[in-house]
């Protein structure tokens, strides 16, 4: 066994600690799956979930530095610790929430390292609980001292968890004194970095209250106000409105319908100059009836028994190219934006222009 120059008391904590290992590994493989578990239940978005215990040589280095601070062995509570990163400063606090909700919290030795307040402790802003294994989420008759062990939780953001894993590869501590160039490069860096925590938080509520209201929007039918982008038009389709459309073409054959992916089609209705989900409503009014006529040219002579949920856009498109003026060259570009530019989309471009020249909609 290695000599770490330690007093006696450091000798029969770390002879403690040797003997106590597989409790300390049986505690972590409880606390992961637990943890796991409170994390599916939150449904928040985690960046990673770090466990560990500490090594030998560190916990000798803690006794050599401090150990007549600790009477015994449980008086250490950092041996066994976990670390959730998560991605917002707002979502830290609520994966917080889950914790005290699910683990014994020992408040008087758990701290909110982002209360402080100097210029450099952006690294050191994790929230820290000192937590116990309450027993009725977990008992092992078997393991019975797993209730009592005390463990650390850090909590953190994913920036400063970067920013502290940079302070501690370039051997900076903001306790000792460096030269006052490089403190006050740091300290710049910092406060950008808190600032960047602050605004992706900000931007991501703003972005969360953009949708809500558009959402609002689109369920109150006020669609000339809701500008055409991937947010609207998903809130839009989840509305089903070419349901109509989509049961009279599939009723030509008696197909069965399939879901599809709209998302292609946002690109077409930009390509068509659509600006709003208003105009859409506007184009399946006007176009439907020659959508329907469209379709019942092409769908008539066969037996397909299988269409896309889109078949009712697309035709509604395709009479839209055509009614403009668009063209074959029209076809083409949407036919590349649904399909990708492959080269029978030209082939197909013009098989749908010659069956739509037959038709009463193209001779008006």
């Amino acid at each position: 066994m290695e000599n770490y120059g330690l007093d006696l008391h450091g000798e029969m904590l770390l002879e403690e600690y040797r003997q106590q290992l597989p409790l300390y590994n049986r505690l972590m493989e409880v606390v992961k799956q637990k943890t796991a578990e409170m994390v599916k239940q939150s449904d928040l978005t985690v960046a990673s979930m770090e466990f560990r215990i500490k090594e030998e040589e560190s916990l000798a280095g803690k006794l050599h530095r401090k150990g007549s601070k600790y009477s015994s062995l449980s008086d250490i509570t950092d041996i066994f610790g976990g670390r959730i990163i998560m991605f917002y400063n707002e979502d830290v606090d609520r994966i917080a929430s889950f914790i005290e909700s699910t683990l014994e919290i020992d408040w008087p030795n758990s701290v909110d390292k982002r209360k402080m307040h100097e210029t450099s402790s952006f690294g050191y802003n994790s929230l820290h609980y000192i937590c116990r294994i309450p027993k009725h989420i977990f008992f092992d008759p078997e393991w019975p001292q797993l209730n009592e062990i005390r463990f650390e939780i850090q909590m953190r953001t994913a920036l400063q968890h970067v920013w502290s894993a940079i302070q501690h590869d370039i051997g900076y501590k903001s306790e000792i004194e460096t030269p006052k160039e490089y403190h006050r490069m740091l300290s710049r860096l910092a406060g950008m970095m808190e600032l960047a925590d602050d605004e992706f938080s900000r931007i991501r509520n703003s972005i969360a209250d953009y949708r809500r209201r558009m959402q609002n929007l689109v369920l109150n039918g006020q669609l000339e106000e809701v500008v055409l982008d991937g947010d609207t038009f998903l809130s839009y389709i989840g509305m089903h409105p070419f349901d109509k459309l989509n049961k009279k073409i599939a009723a030509i054959t008696q197909a069965e319908i399939q879901e599809s992916t709209y998302l292609p089609y946002l690109k077409v209705m930009r390509q068509l100059d659509i600006k709003t989900l208003g105009d859409i409503e506007r184009m399946m009014t006007n176009y439907s009836d020659d959508a329907y006529q469209l379709a019942l040219f092409q769908l008539g002579s066969t037996d397909i028994d299988i269409l896309a949920d889109t078949v009712g856009l697309q035709n509604l498109c395709i009479v839209h190219i055509l009614k403009t003026g668009r063209g074959i060259p029209g076809l083409i570009k949407m036919f590349d934006a649904i399909n990708g530019k492959l080269p029978q989309n030209e082939a197909l471009a013009n098989m749908v222009f010659e069956q739509a020249s037959r038709l009463a909609f193209m001779n008006k």
